[in-house]
């Protein structure tokens, strides 16, 4: 059998003309997998011929309708010819591009311009520019190239580096547009009484992570978190509506705004209940803060344990040859008990008194290194509770009606967002610039928000498929 394939097009007159595209050719007594259908070179050779087509004719027909002008009618001069290349998701395509004299009617400030030029001001296809953000901000720059070479009949020339520096130019252009940094709610709270009865609670978890600094300048911090929507007053039975963000500290100018937008793209209402937990680090406690009228804020319980469970592990290889230091770990105990029950002040006192204890054991033991390590931990530890005494509740409490305490939920963003593209592979170093501009691509790819960010910069992209019962 042979196939013939060619392209008819119709103008506005209903003029059409023909376009020969390819020619396929399958043998009709052996019907094999591999001969089945088209083969994915076929479909891509097919797929660029037919691109090549429809842009030559819209083209054309886009020149023919500005080669007069609209005022007087006169036609422009031309200057010559150039080409432009316009990379597509079918191919790079070299357009011819004429170069005409302004009419002399309007006043311009240059005397000639490319029409098509102008047009195509990016030289990229948006669809390509989607589907290089998409996979670059999942996946490595060299093997989105590998991925996208593979299915797609592009050119041997798209290496890690374009696709590099197409995504921080995309993530920069959201960056401009986030608006500046967040300061506090406005408004006056009688009027937030009478806003609509809100959405359910939404918890807000933020933890941190650090990644592999370029030319050996060490680690660097990236905060990252979840904001979970219980549910939607307007839709029964409905799922919890859970968004990431990320960012890398330090570098970041509008950390609270990035994550107040966040909220807000949730729903978020003045009246609404709003819970944050965090691990209490200075940059966490700091991005929270005065974010919400409403905020209720909560100290990671299970921080909290874990830094207890270290400094009981350190007191087992103390000297049990004085009885003031075989109360240590019953000490500890007594401690957990009381930030359990969010009794801030009793933890405070049994905090103080170890610390006096192991003073005077320091003094016992002078060459004891232990003593001194135990003794160093319980400091910063009376330190880190003080700095974060207004976040501690009743855990018993909370725990016992079924609330959340502790940022587990959050642990898995911290391996979704960062480790898995930043972390995992040891021989990835990245700048802050880099790693924080890849994060806000990912996270819009992680909350399924690419898409309407594109279709927002670029008329008809994507339209929205209506829904089917």
């Amino acid at each position: 059998m042979h196939f013939q394939l060619q392209v008819v097009c119709t103008d506005e007159a209903g003029r059409q003309t023909t376009h020969p595209l390819t020619s396929l050719t399958r043998d009709a007594a052996q019907l094999l997998p591999s001969t089945f259908g088209l083969s994915l070179a076929e479909g891509k050779s097919l797929l660029q011929q037919l691109q090549t087509v429809i842009t030559q004719q819209q083209t054309t027909a886009y020149l023919a309708t500005q080669r007069r002008c609209r005022d007087c009618g006169n036609a422009r001069r031309s200057k010559g010819n150039h080409q432009i290349l316009y990379r597509t998701v079918f191919g790079a395509l070299r357009l011819v591009s004429p170069r005409w004299h302004h009419c002399p009617c309007q006043q311009r400030t240059g005397k000639t311009y490319s029409p098509l030029a102008v047009v195509l001001e990016e030289r990229t296809a948006p669809e390509l520019l989607y589907l290089q953000t998409k996979w670059a901000s999942l996946v490595s720059y060299g093997q989105t190239v590998q991925l996208l070479q593979e299915v797609l009949p592009l050119s041997d020339t798209l290496n890690d580096e374009s696709i590099r520096q197409q995504l921080h130019r995309l993530a920069e252009r959201g960056e401009q547009a986030l608006g500046e940094e967040y300061q506090v709610m406005e408004g006056c709270p009688s009027i937030w009484e009478e806003l609509p009865i809100p959405n359910g609670p939404l918890m807000v978890g933020i933890d941190g992570g650090y990644v592999k600094a370029r030319h050996k300048q060490g680690c660097f911090e990236v905060i990252t978190g979840k904001s979970v929507l219980s549910f939607r007053r307007d839709e029964e039975a409905s799922q919890p509506s859970a968004k990431c963000f990320g960012l890398v500290q330090g570098f970041d100018r509008k950390p609270r705004r990035r994550l107040f937008t966040l909220m807000e793209s949730q729903g978020m209402q003045a009246n609404q209940q709003v819970i944050f937990l965090s691990d209490g680090a200075d940059s966490v406690r700091n991005l929270q803060l005065y974010l919400h009228p409403n905020a209720e804020y909560v100290l990671d319980w299970f921080h909290i344990t874990m830094r207890l469970t270290v400094l009981s592990q350190t007191a087992k290889g103390l000297p049990q040859n004085r009885i003031y230091l075989e109360d240590v770990e019953n000490d500890l105990e007594s401690i957990k008990h009381y930030l359990w029950h969010g009794n801030r002040f009793e933890a405070h006192q049994h905090l103080n008194d170890l610390v006096e204890e192991l003073e005077e054991a320091e003094a016992d033991f002078p060459a004891d290194t232990v003593v001194g390590k135990l003794l160093k931990g319980v400091r910063e530890f009376g330190t880190y509770i003080k700095n974060n005494q207004n976040f501690l509740v009743d855990y018993g409490e909370r725990y016992r009606n079924g609330e959340t305490i502790s940022t587990a939920f959050v642990e898995s963003t911290v391996n979704w967002v960062i480790s898995k593209r930043m972390v995992k592979k040891q021989s990835m170093q990245w700048t802050p610039r880099g790693a924080h501009l890849l994060l806000q691509t990912r996270t819009q790819v992680l909350n399924d928000e690419l898409e309407a960010t594109f279709r927002s910069w670029y008329p008809q992209f994507r339209p929205i498929a209506e829904k089917t019962a």
